[in-house]
């Protein structure tokens, strides 16, 4: 009998694949052809991704010349106009290669630092526009017209990096999500300087491990986020120069810390202006012809990720990140939008939509040449996937079937915990569905879990600790101030930060300012809101003032960082549960020899609460919310010590004393 090919091992960690299993072969054989190709033409994926190196200005010293190059496959016509040529669109005209490329050669002296440039592109259709070259690496916006262009950047002295850095082997990463516009108080945007400044020490001493910065990538609409990318290589000129960018990076790494960028390759601005869209006046180039190319929800459009000069393009992209501003990884925006042609907008209800119905095959592939790339440039590069819908092998290694991510974020776990703060009092919660939402994510696929981003922070939504406190922060945050209400508040913020934490992924972020309970919301100036910055800003002043409880809580995150990064809490295996008490609202787990114990009650404070351990031995305290310097009623005595005994059935317990609205971390010292 001929022999049975060896199943996928992607099929071998999860058998319910079993049927899938020639899809999933015959995903890793797309990739793995395709990497082959492309390394027998370049030599290697880093140098098959290298039109940032030819599109776009290039630079020559030993001809002293200017090449600038343009792909626009359908145009009729381009010129490159600028502050050069007086804006002339007839002076200097580009001649067309066979491959679709534009060029142009220009003396060294006709091109200098800063000088504003676009490309005047009479495309398919016939009609005539200005255009900011596609890979252009700085574009600014005129303060009066607010209209863009693209700037020539080649400083005299470019920055030199100073700090070697490479992310530490079995570091799990504890990522502080920020953006630098509103990372400061006052109401303005902010820059990157002041972030280096201002910021980086803050996050240093929170003891997170990862910065992921939102809205590099350049983008029109300031209130977009920094979702609505136009120049793919532009690092946003409103927050400062490129060297700054590079600058801030540099003293992250000094200070230990890894820096990601949130990057968005699942689509693009619709702007004509400013944007890609129609740059040929084809109506497709770079995106999908027709209705195909328009995102239904995020009105922009989509990337056609089956052509290879897009794909080029992207990839491309992504090694210009990795190594001019040595980035140490990225967080892919909108993974579930590119991962399926209806964007994720139908349910996943059964493992035929993973791999048979609604899955771009296009996408999988770029997806897997990225992060393939990535690891070549980086082996120790992060990549975080934004992917809801659970695809199966996406943080798994591309020779097993997977598609070589490192982590996907837990994306269920917050808006859980919204829906139960919005919907549900907190006397009713389920211990059984709180653990089952935080342990439902696939088995040997790394997690990032989080109690509230961004998304939970936007215009319409509330922070957890607004959710929890509503108004009452607004009078009742004073430490001499008494409310039930910022009690109970400061409590559960505490609680379920921990239980997330600990339970909900091999990985934890938090967005900038909800470690210390920013009140409100996110709102960018916009015209419904009279272009107010009131919410656009973070109020570290709240954080460092010994008068306010804003301080308690910072210090208990923390207090909750450095133990985590201790005892190498999230590259341990999964928490097991050891106890579930629905009746008086308990639940005790155990993950790396701690064991965590939640008590979610409002009311009942429990003596000689005894449940199960793994380990005989002796435990004692080593993380306690209710401590008073968190903003708790210090109703445990640290120095005490748990001796465990047998518990009649051949196992061991221990007995503790378990506060109302509590958790704390136990650990075996003996």
């Amino acid at each position: 009998m001929p022999t049975q090919p060896t199943p996928p091992r992607l099929v071998e960690i999860d058998p319910w694949l079993a049927p899938y299993t020639h899809e999933i072969s015959e995903r890793r054989q797309r990739a793995e052809a395709l990497f082959e190709d492309l390394r027998s033409e370049h030599g290697s994926l880093k140098e098959a991704a290298r039109l940032h190196q030819e599109w776009g200005f290039q630079f020559y010293p030993a001809t002293g010349e200017w090449i600038y190059r343009e792909w626009a496959p359908a145009a009729r016509a381009l010129s490159l106009v600028g502050d050069f040529n007086d804006w002339d669109r007839q002076a200097h005209p580009m001649q067309r290669g066979d491959d679709g490329v534009w060029s142009i050669s220009l003396p060294e002296s006709a091109l200098q630092h800063e000088q504003l440039v676009k490309v005047h592109v009479i495309g398919a259709d016939g009609n005539g526009r200005d255009r900011i070259p596609a890979c252009i690496r700085r574009a600014v916006q005129n303060p009066e017209t607010y209209d863009f262009a693209g700037q020539i950047w080649h400083p005299a002295e470019p920055y030199e990096f100073k700090n070697s850095f490479r992310i530490p082997e079995g570091t799990a990463p504890l990522i502080y999500e920020a953006h630098p516009g509103m990372a400061g108080e006052e109401q303005r945007v902010h820059s990157y300087r002041e972030f280096q400044e201002d910021v980086l020490p803050r996050i240093a001493k929170g003891g997170y491990n990862t910065i992921q910065l939102m809205a590099i990538q350049e983008h029109p609409y300031y209130g977009s986020f920094g979702y609505h990318v136009s120049s793919f290589f532009a690092p946003s000129s409103r927050f400062g120069t490129p060297e700054e960018l590079k600058e801030l990076i540099d003293t992250a790494h000094g200070l230990g810390i890894a820096v990601l960028l949130d990057i968005v390759h699942s689509h693009a601005v619709k702007n004509i202006a400013e944007g890609l869209s129609d740059f040929d006046g084809s109506g497709g180039q770079y995106f999908h012809h027709g209705d195909k190319g328009e995102h239904p929800q995020w009105d922009s459009k989509i990337f056609d990720y089956g052509k290879h000069e897009v794909r080029d393009f992207l990839l491309s992209n992504l090694r210009y990140w990795l190594e001019e501003f040595q980035f140490d990884g990225f967080r892919f925006d909108g993974v579930t939008s590119m991962l399926y042609h209806h964007h994720g907008l139908e349910p996943f209800d059964h493992y035929d939509k993973y791999f048979r119905h609604g899955v771009d095959t296009d996408a999988v592939l770029y997806l897997q040449a990225a992060s393939e790339l990535s690891h070549e440039i980086r082996p120790d590069a992060l990549l975080v996937a934004e992917d809801m819908s659970g695809m199966p092998g996406l943080c798994r290694p591309i020779a097993e079937g997977g598609m070589g991510f490192s982590y996907r974020l837990a994306m269920g776990v917050p808006d859980f915990w919204i829906k139960l703060l919005k919907h549900q009092p907190d006397e009713q919660w389920d211990m059984h569905e709180i653990w089952d939402t935080l342990n439902n994510r696939r088995a040997m696929e790394p997690a990032i879990a989080y109690a509230e981003s961004h998304d939970q922070a936007l215009v319409g939504d509330k922070t957890l600790a607004f959710w929890l406190m509503d108004q009452e922060m607004y009078w009742n945050m004073k430490k001499s101030s008494e409310s039930v209400v910022v009690d109970r508040g400061i409590a559960l913020h505490k609680i379920i930060r921990l239980i997330t934490m600990s339970m909900a992924g091999e990985g934890y972020l938090t967005f900038i300012g909800n470690e210390f309970g920013h009140p409100e919301w996110v709102d960018f100036p916009r015209e419904g809101n009279d272009w107010s910055f009131q919410h656009c800003r973070r109020q570290w002043s709240l954080a460092d003032n010994p008068e306010l409880r804003y301080e308690q809580i910072g210090a208990f995150d923390q207090a909750m960082i450095a133990m985590a990064s201790e005892h190498k809490l999230l590259k341990m295996d999964p928490a097991q549960a050891l106890n579930f008490d629905q009746d008086n609202q308990v639940l005790i787990a155990e993950r790396g020899n701690l064991i965590f114990t939640f008590n979610f009650s409002p009311s009942h404070s429990i003596p000689d609460y005894r449940f199960p351990v793994l380990q005989p031995g002796e435990y004692r305290v080593i993380l306690d919310s209710d401590k008073a310097e968190f903003g708790g009623h210090e109703r445990q005595d640290a120095s005490v010590t748990h001796f465990s005994q047998p518990d009649g059935n051949g196992g061991h317990e221990i007995s503790v004393y378990l506060p109302s609205r509590t958790a704390m971390v136990f650990a075996k010292i003996g």
